[in-house]
């Protein structure tokens, strides 16, 4: 017997500290390594994006919106209801923890009847049962870890749907506006095409002109009006984006701004490459995904040994209540089952899991190439757009110049309408892109807040679902800790 005993307790001994060992580890780093400096390195003018980045454009409907746009967009809304799904998994996951204990009671009353009379019989009873499973190969505490990052990614995930949407709504208002803005200068332009033509029937009735010039100047007004059009229709359609982002009908939505030119045109100092690791909430959605994928291969990997069941129970019956407690009875049992046969289906668990976590930490990797893309992308964008906007606003001013002496000249008949008329079109056309760039200028801002992170930081405080994420592999590679251990390979273990 006491060799048995000796056995037993030298096996259990292994089992703990091998369920101590087979514990979710966190996932590799696997970043690629931050670039020193940014390709397209700009001189700003305004501070690094914080949390209410889009007050730097000064427009207090731009604000509005905003604050609009985070209470009633759709898309939070389900994002928010995500976060509570987690939550709720995480808690259901947690509970395998701890034991379960259910009690229960009853009462019954009998009549039994006899030849003579009818006996009536009561009887109670009462019941406490406890059971337990012992994780000895971490199997319940990887599924917990499991629900745990998922509820941290379910949170990242809400964060980038939030700077999604502000990004979103920032770049739809522009649009709005700025198409606006067009529609007005093509009807400027055509009502100057409108006052020429007036010259030209002038002159033909004076016979200084001729019917084709006439028909070329009617032609021309026909143009200017269609492109004011179907500019109109374009500003229609990001009003009603917006709208819908914003969660409201169309009809009830309306613009204040008229034109582009009042707003600032901010330049965001962007952060140092291996910063903006930091700075990503879709950077840190990714690694909690792979985090609880590590989790994932550890709960697959544990399901392929035996478990360890605890139970036990006491409870008493009687015909009175007073007597239940005099004669309690209990048990105690301890169960062991282990897997014999599955038909594969334990060893395909644990290599789904695997591949599993083989893919996110691809797409992990792929996230912060993605996000260093993003801002290179925005800062190119920027950079040429400004040198863009300066030469078109020389092109706009000389245009001016030279439609004003083309109109001087075809009066006095020292020019033909021909000339006129390509002075009139370039007029309209440096116009017409002049806001057209400044509108895309302000759009590559948006972008390059947007690719900064929009003034989100990865939680340096513990949180309910694990504080091991403040020394994650992006915060090491962003604090400058040991950067030769963090490159460019993945980890298939």
């Amino acid at each position: 017997m006491n060799t048995h005993c000796s056995r037993f307790s030298g096996l259990l001994v292994v089992a703990l500290f091998t369920g101590c060992a087979s514990t979710a580890r966190r996932p590799a780093a696997v970043v690629t390594e931050a670039p020193p400096r940014w390709l397209h390195a700009i001189a700003a003018d305004a501070p690094v994006a914080g949390p209410n980045w889009w007050d730097s454009f000064g427009s207090d409907e731009l604000r509005q919106f905003v604050r609009q746009a985070d209470s009633r967009n759709l898309d939070l809304t389900s994002a928010v209801a995500r976060v509570r799904q987690a939550q709720a998994n995480a808690m259901m996951a947690r509970a395998g923890l701890f034991p379960s204990l259910v009690g229960s009671a009853g009462a019954e009353h009998r009549n039994l009847p006899s030849a003579s009379s009818v006996e009536r019989e009561n009887n109670y009873s009462v019941a406490l049962n406890a059971s337990y499973e012992i994780d000895f190969w971490g199997g319940n505490r990887a599924a917990r870890d499991s629900a745990r990052h998922a509820l941290r990614a379910s949170q990242f995930e809400l964060e980038t749907v939030r700077m999604t949407v502000t990004a979103g709504t920032a770049s739809l208002w522009l649009q709005a506006v700025g198409l606006r803005e067009r529609v007005s200068l093509a009807e400027k332009s055509t009502a100057n095409a409108e006052r020429v033509l007036g010259i030209v029937e002038a002159r033909v009735a004076s016979g200084a002109a001729t019917k084709l010039d006439l028909a070329q100047q009617r032609g021309l007004v026909a143009a200017q009006r269609r492109a004011a059009l179907a500019l109109q229709q374009q500003s229609d359609e990001a009003v009603i984006a917006l709208a819908r982002l914003l969660g409201q009908p169309v009809s009830e939505l309306s613009l204040r701004t008229a034109s582009l030119r009042s707003l600032r045109v901010p330049l965001p100092t962007p952060v140092m490459p291996s910063v903006l690791l930091t700075r990503r909430p879709d950077i840190a959605r990714a690694e909690a995904q792979l985090a609880g994928a590590e989790a994932d291969v550890a709960s697959a990997r544990a399901a392929m040994f035996p478990r360890l069941n605890l139970s036990g129970g006491v409870g008493a019956s009687g015909g009175r209540l007073r007597s239940l407690v005099d004669n309690p009875a209990y048990s105690v049992a301890a169960g062991l089952t282990a897997p014999i046969f599955s038909a594969g289906r334990l060893v395909a668990g644990k290599e789904l899991a695997q591949a599993r976590r083989e893919e996110l930490l691809v797409a992990y990797r792929a996230t912060i190439l993605s996000a260093f893309s993003d801002v290179e992308t925005a800062l190119n964008a920027v950079a040429s757009l400004s040198d863009q906007t300066a030469s078109q606003a020389e092109q706009q001013m000389q245009a001016t110049r030279a439609l004003a002496l083309a109109e001087i000249r075809y009066r006095a008949g020292a020019e033909t309408l021909l000339t006129l008329l390509e002075a009139q079109r370039a007029v309209y056309a440096a116009e017409d892109a002049w806001a057209q760039l400044l509108l895309d200028r302000l759009l590559a801002s948006v972008s390059l807040y947007r690719a900064l992170g929009g003034g989100w930081t990865v939680p340096t405080t513990p949180a309910e679902s694990g504080s091991s994420y403040v020394r994650s592999p992006a915060r090491k590679l962003a604090e400058g800790a040991d950067k030769a251990a963090c490159a460019n390979r993945l980890d298939t273990r």
